[in-house]
């Protein structure tokens, strides 16, 4: 196995790893080292199945279990869910391409502003690991762009350092996607689809390691104890500052990848494909840093709640 960087920052690439068999310790710590250092990393020729990717990630954390609530419509297109396991990309339940923009509720413009995986919810995320099951040329777009939030950090003034260290973001996933663009009226069924309540998070999270990163992917909207406007102000200034050019790394697809990163220190966007022409589909796997395996809904009590 060898690792090489793929940024100056952050970010790198794995090859000759053999993900198809259990993991074993060596490849447990390389990957783990890896992540600690580069917060992406990006496994190459990793032809497994649904379950072989779940086994894989469980060497490193407890699940989270896509959430479905009792009695409400999937989202539109969206393939039926299998245990463990988020679905991305342009693939409806059939098989069949969806074009881009035609669905008027898709959430998929919002995953387009850079967003931090499951800040919209209390579980303890760590993080998330996307395999390219189906990925279209380069030259049709498609790529995810990955944020380094410790590089960010580092890079601020002290004086801004000390005016955010003890600060806590809000939270919430209907207002990320107003953020993002989102332009229809938020129905009270779009909010039984996904019914999170806005959650609080601190805008600074220290790593394992002691290195601070920014905590303020695309659904953090403003800052508890700040007027609105305030707040959203402050949380759109640290958000053009971490996504300056020098902080991203741009990942190409290629068949097989399996791109791991860390949702407590980075942050990341799609880009559209340029073309309803090719098949795009991804599947995820997201892990916690502890707990049972469950769903954010379960695990915030809202099905009790329903």
């Amino acid at each position: 196995m060898h690792v090489r960087p793929l940024h100056p920052l952050f970010a790198a690439e794995l090859t000759g790893a053999d993900l198809s068999v259990a993991p074993v310790a060596q490849l447990v710590r390389t990957v783990e080292d890896a992540m600690a250092r580069h917060g992406v990393l990006a496994i190459r020729d990793a032809e497994i199945s649904d379950k072989q990717q779940k086994d894989f990630s469980r060497a490193f954390g407890p699940l989270e279990i896509p959430s479905r609530v009792p009695g409400a419509a999937r989202p539109v297109g969206t393939q039926p869910m299998t245990p463990g396991i988020f679905y991305a990309g342009n693939l409806d339940h059939n098989g069949a391409i969806i074009p881009y923009g035609s669905d008027p509720k898709s959430l998929a413009k919002g995953a387009e502003r850079f967003h931090t995986d499951s800040s919209f919810h209390t579980m303890p995320t760590k993080w998330s690991l996307l395999h390219g099951v189906e990925t279209p040329p380069p030259s049709a777009g498609g790529d995810t762009w990955f944020v380094d939030a410790r590089a960010a950090y580092d890079d601020l003034a002290e004086a801004m350092k000390a005016r955010i260290d003890n600060l806590v973001g809000l939270h919430d996933f209907w207002e990320g996607r107003k953020l993002a663009g989102f332009k229809a009226e938020i129905t009270p069924e779009m909010r039984l689809i996904i019914p999170f309540p806005t959650v609080r998070h601190p805008l600074v999270r220290t790593m394992p390691s002691g290195r601070k990163a920014l905590y303020i992917g695309g659904h953090c909207f403003g800052i508890e104890g700040m007027d609105a406007g305030e707040g959203l102000a402050l949380v759109e200034e640290l958000y053009a500052h971490a996504t300056q050019e020098k902080y991203i790394y741009r990942h190409q697809w290629r068949q097989w990848d399996l791109v791991i990163w860390d949702n407590r220190c980075t942050m990341h966007a799609a880009t559209p494909l340029k073309s309803d022409e090719y098949r795009r589909d991804m599947r995820r796997t997201t892990i916690n840093e502890s707990g049972p395996e469950t769903s954010a809904y379960e695990w915030m009590g809202l099905a009790d709640a329903a």
